[in-house]
């Protein structure tokens, strides 16, 4: 009996003194601090049971230690998360499993505008245009390499100009003699119908129509008097003495022998074969 008002480590006479009791043995508070007591994941130091003491999963810390591993905000009183053994707040955690924004490289919290794209994230404010720094937000936008572009600024940089009205073509398009033109900018010179899809032939660094070359340009045929189109039936064509034929229209006057391959006869406006100009 004489022995439990006595401190089991030093020995001390613990009448009137506050002790521990440590496996049902009576222990001072120096002893116990010193052999008994937990040691604070933070400090390592003793936790006395004169102060607080907080645990978690088998650790201990003081109380003024259970803080934030990264902010160093108190946590006591606070929800927690636990990351690859650190203790962290709920705002910390936030930004630690938070994706990285590709433009600034700074976490992007939940709540936060954002965009995605080809597996990258950006904050709103920070998926801007590669020429002119803006914000690219709902526009359209195009990629080149991996520079992001809005719609007017790839445009002007990479976009090639109509021979026309050198404006940017930004989509589909005419190619002619190695020139591009807007759909409703390739023309008819005559009567401006638009000749994407169409038959059109030139003249003197004009289009027209198949119409309005046969109307307002082509040759008339000295047989028929029709155009002379260079179309169809009427690829070929004769001309002689500043006078031009349809190959199948150039025929004898007399015998309607053609003519287009054979050697003729001119007597006056009527052509003849060899035999026909003979008699």
């Amino acid at each position: 009996m004489a022995d439990s008002s006595h401190c089991f480590y030093c020995r001390e006479d613990l009448g009137g003194k506050r002790f521990v009791r440590g496996e049902g043995r009576p222990v001072c508070v120096r002893c116990h601090t010193k052999f008994c007591a937990n040691s604070c994941a933070e400090c390592h130091r003793p936790i006395s049971v004169e102060t607080k003491e907080l645990s978690h999963k088998g650790r201990y810390w003081h109380e003024e230690c259970f803080r934030c591993a990264k902010c160093y905000k108190p946590l006591a009183k606070e929800p927690f998360s636990t990351k690859d053994d650190r203790i962290l707040c709920g705002k910390c955690c936030s930004r630690e499993d938070a994706p990285r924004c590709h433009g600034c490289y700074k976490p992007i919290l939940a709540g936060t505008e954002s965009v995605e794209y080809k597996g990258n994230s950006w904050h709103d404010e920070c998926f801007i245009c590669y020429n002119c720094k803006r914000p690219v937000g709902s526009q359209s936008f195009i990629s080149k390499g991996s520079d992001i572009y809005c719609s007017p600024c790839y445009d002007k940089k990479f976009a090639k100009l109509c021979v026309s009205c050198k404006k940017p073509i930004t989509s589909g398009g005419v190619n002619y003699q190695d020139q591009p033109w807007h759909s409703h900018c390739f023309v008819c010179s005559s009567c401006l119908k638009p000749l994407a899809g169409t038959s059109f032939t030139n003249h003197q660094d004009q289009v027209f129509c198949v119409e309005c070359y046969k109307s307002s340009v082509a040759k008339k045929c000295s047989g028929c008097q029709k155009p002379i189109t260079g179309f169809g039936k009427g690829v070929n064509v004769v001309n002689y003495e500043g006078s031009s034929w349809h190959e199948y229209c150039f025929n004898c006057k007399r015998c309607s022998l053609s003519l287009s391959d054979k050697p003729f006869v001119a007597k006056g406006s009527d052509i003849l074969c060899s035999n026909c100009g003979n008699k």
